[in-house]
């Protein structure tokens, strides 16, 4: 958000973060990782609790995590409006802040400095690109595979379903283990009626994006290694039939390669974190931390008890499924 920050004061958009930390660490945070926008801070988590964003899985006896919202946000118009949101299960996971602004404002503008590929001919021109942050894949930051198809005047491309003997498009995206390809998002069609035989069909005319959400996970990029390589390969293979509305041409099929840089990811500068090969923050989390966990252990004595119990059950039942996997 921090680096993409001038791209929201653009479109006159304002910016606030929620978290239950206190207010010298916020400052802290802020001035040393030159945070743009407004941190707020929550202890008690009361404003966390009037917006539904209390993670109820956490309960009190977890200690120092016990408070903390959903990560995610709330897209308002100028009267507070929600106009979208976007919630994960998991602060593992993450959307880029193009794919926010993408929903506030109603278009995608595509950057041709980052991994794009260009393919198709004069008549079906088709644009892959990696969509988000500056091109790269981090773990958990969601980006878009964006497929951008520009179709001359009259000619249409079926989505499904299609009459037999047509080609409706298809997108078939390939990645290395590690990297998670979602659901391709269609845009909505529009029908279009075949006098002569009956038919009404779904249709994609002029310009329009097909999306790919894509995001690695530990297994290519992890938080707690170096990664092993720089890069990676993305293959994307498109199916699809153009027609007119006299004829239909042949079918064919683009097959696209996208390289995409790997990324470390941010994280605290506390013993727990640091010399796992990622970008270790500028500022030291350790007083933050104590201030933290005397806090908790304060308002819940037993909980930081429970707390490490519940982690040292957790750890050695990972060890057990480790060692039954490795018998196998």
């Amino acid at each position: 958000m921090r680096d993409s920050f001038a791209k929201f004061e653009q479109e006159n958009i304002a910016v606030y973060a929620l978290s239950y930390d206190d207010q010298e660490v916020l400052g802290e945070f802020s001035e040393k990782q030159r945070i743009p926008y407004i941190l707020l801070s929550d202890i008690d988590s009361k404003v966390i609790r009037q917006y539904g964003l209390l993670n109820e899985q956490v309960d009190p006896g977890d200690a120092v995590l016990y408070g903390i919202p959903y990560p995610g946000v709330y897209l308002c118009d100028e009267q507070g409006v929600v106009v979208g949101k976007s919630f994960h299960d998991t602060y593992k996971k993450r959307d880029s802040p193009e794919l926010l602004l993408d929903v506030l404002t109603g278009k995608t503008e595509l950057d041709e400095t980052l991994p794009l590929k260009h393919s198709g001919d004069d008549e079906i021109k088709i644009t892959a690109a990696i969509h988000g942050g500056n091109g790269s894949l981090r773990q958990g930051v969601i980006r878009h595979l964006l497929v951008r198809f520009e179709l001359a005047h009259g000619l249409h491309l079926y989505g499904k379903p299609v009459a037999k003997g047509m080609r409706p498009l298809e997108i078939e995206v390939n990645g290395p283990p590690g990297l998670v390809i979602e659901r391709a998002e269609f845009p909505p069609t529009r029908p279009l009626h075949l006098a002569e035989a009956d038919l009404t069909l779904p249709v994609w005319e002029g310009t329009f994006d097909v999306r790919i959400p894509i995001y690695p996970v530990g297994e290519l990029a992890s938080e707690v290694r170096p990664l092993d390589s720089d890069s990676v390969d993305i293959n994307i293979e498109v199916r699809f039939q153009a027609c007119d509305s006299n004829i239909c041409l042949l079918p064919k099929q683009e097959n696209i390669t996208i390289t995409a840089p790997l990324d470390v990811i941010d994280i605290p500068a506390i013993s727990l974190h640091k010399g796992h090969g990622q970008r270790e923050g500028t500022y030291d989390g350790t007083p933050h931390l104590k201030r933290l966990l005397f806090r908790k252990i304060r308002q819940h004595p037993l909980g930081f008890f429970r707390y490490i119990l519940k982690s040292m059950r957790l750890e050695r039942a990972a060890r057990r499924r480790k060692e039954i996997q490795q018998s196998e």
